[in-house]
């Protein structure tokens, strides 16, 4: 995997736990379907970021800023950032901007009868979350990357999530409806502050010249994703085409 610098020691555990008990309350068990929001995760990551109320939903021209303090922007976006574009256009031209995209690590699933509201217990996924799948949606705001007064934060994060049992399979959980996310643990911030930090995403162990398929071998992804990647690392500058092997294009990179 690629030599994410490590953002451990810059957590704050405490904080962390103080913006969910805020959100979610001392007593988990408490918990009922009529009780969770649909934006936990954003919200606790809002007030993990600016614990103070005053600085949290401020209206900006015709757009509301999750946060804004010393004359900063963060905006906690959980999905389709395509979304953001035209929030992005304004808040660029007027202030820095932070982006901070949770991404699930490690993921317990919970299932909800939603005619009983009784709770499965919890079974982990197998699936595993790494930084590189932010990629998939910052090639949705890819022409606002250069952008020098936009920052971003890739937060992985334990959780659960809760799902209801009402998909169309027989067992109800293909096409099921994603209820909401509890995080349960901040595990690790990846910031990109300037177009220089995207080389942490490029694997040591790649050779001068590499192809697609390299590049998701080294970094554990699959090709697909390895693509959309190359594709965003080409256009800020970190890597760049250098020819082709067969029918691959080769990459080498440029810092």
């Amino acid at each position: 995997m690629g030599m994410f610098e490590s953002r451990e020691g810059l957590i704050n555990q405490d904080r962390f736990e103080q913006a969910k008990k805020k959100v979610i309350g001392t007593d988990r068990q408490r918990l009922g379907i009529g009780t969770l929001s649909e934006k936990t995760v954003h919200a606790v990551l809002k007030n993990y970021y600016e614990p103070d109320e005053d600085k949290q939903e401020i209206p900006i021209e015709n757009f509301v800023a999750d946060i804004y303090s010393q004359g900063e922007i963060i905006e906690i976006q959980t999905r389709q950032f395509n979304k953001m574009r035209d929030k992005l256009k304004c808040f660029l031209s007027l202030y820095p901007v932070t982006i901070v995209y949770p991404i699930p690590r490690e993921k317990w699933l919970i299932w909800i009868d939603e005619e009983s509201g009784e709770a499965s217990p919890k079974r982990k996924s197998p699936a595993k979350g790494n930084p590189y799948l932010a990629f998939i949606e910052l090639y949705r705001i890819k022409m606002f990357l250069k952008d020098p007064n936009l920052r971003l934060k890739i937060v992985l994060l334990d959780m659960e999530e809760y799902r209801l049992l009402n998909g169309w399979s027989r067992d109800k959980k293909k096409g099921s409806t994603r209820f909401d996310r509890i995080p349960t643990q901040l595990v690790k911030e990846v910031d990109i502050t300037c177009l220089q930090d995207y080389l942490q995403f490029v694997p040591w162990e790649l050779a001068e010249s590499f192809t697609s398929r390299d590049f998701a071998k080294a970094a554990h992804i699959p090709v697909s994703l390895a693509r959309t990647v190359l594709n965003i690392l080409s256009y800020v500058g970190v890597v760049k085409q250098v020819g082709k092997a067969g029918n691959s294009f080769l990459y080498q990179t440029v810092w």
